[in-house]
């Protein structure tokens, strides 16, 4: 006798299922019909969040900057490189902070499937937790896609996603500091979230120092606008939770310094 096989009609739903989340990678889709998983918060504020860390060589100049200009921010980290560089998580909770989960690896999670897609941000969730003695409160996917088992994990887990509302395409090869800041400021505004990277893991090497560099025009930009910048934690709708005490906001009296020249391929 054989084995009774699972009807077509089923496998094709549970895939479907699977994969409809990752609609809201497209931002058209998500900007206008997911604000809170693009990251939407009060209008006074702007989440400041960096992925693929922690990284020994740029996340401790990216903390430093960050210090200089007394701004706390948002760090979803990868598993695999805390596991190797696990100082650098305990360094960034104690600067004040916000650790969260981007999963082990920097693997998509549609292709992977319930029990290992649990399992990726689980042990990272766990590992976190042991590092830096904070418990994440916030997970973003690799690539930002989503599937119906991250959300399911998210879930389990207590996180709550988000992705973004502008980015500076800072992982190219081609990327600089006046390209960065160019393409945050196309979707750069009040409430919003922004993504940048403190690692090159999955990058092109040594990408991360054009976002380095566009980063004090980015906060002067939002100081200019008269906007606060700060982690998720602080972003001031339900769902986002404010951290513990840290370092204070921008400070009020720093002058607007000149952004980048564009400058033109010859």
């Amino acid at each position: 006798m054989r084995a009774s096989t699972v009807p077509a009609t089923t496998v094709g739903a549970a895939l479907a299922a699977q994969v409809v989340p990752a609609v809201t990678v497209l931002p058209g889709v998500r900007l206008r019909f997911f604000p809170r998983l693009s990251g939407r918060g009060s209008p006074g504020h702007v989440a400041l969040t960096f992925d693929d860390g922690p990284d020994p060589v740029s996340t401790p100049l990216f903390v430093e900057a960050l210090a200089a200009h007394r701004i706390r921010a948002t760090f979803f980290l990868l598993g695999s490189m805390l596991a190797r560089a696990p100082e650098l998580g305990l360094d960034l909770a104690a600067a004040g902070h916000e650790v969260a989960v981007h999963g082990w690896g920097h693997r998509n999670l549609l292709l992977r499937g319930p029990r290992a897609t649990y399992r990726d941000l689980a042990r990272t969730h766990e590992l976190i937790g042991a590092v830096t003695g904070r418990v994440p409160r916030f997970f973003r996917p690799p690539y930002g896609v989503l599937s119906a088992a991250a959300l399911i994990a998210a879930r389990r887990l207590d996180l709550t996603p988000v992705l973004w509302t502008c980015w500076g395409r800072d992982w190219t090869r081609s990327a600089t500091c006046a390209s960065v800041l160019d393409t945050l400021l196309d979707g750069l505004g009040g409430g919003g979230t922004v993504l940048l990277h403190d690692s090159d893991c999955t990058s092109a090497p040594g990408a991360w120092r054009a976002s380095l560099a566009a980063l004090p025009y980015l906060l002067d930009e939002c100081l200019h606008q008269g906007w606060q910048v700060g982690p998720l934690g602080e972003h001031g709708r339900p769902g986002y939770r404010r951290p513990g005490p840290g370092l204070p906001g921008p400070a009020a009296a720093r002058r607007r310094p000149v952004h980048p020249v564009r400058t033109t391929a010859r």
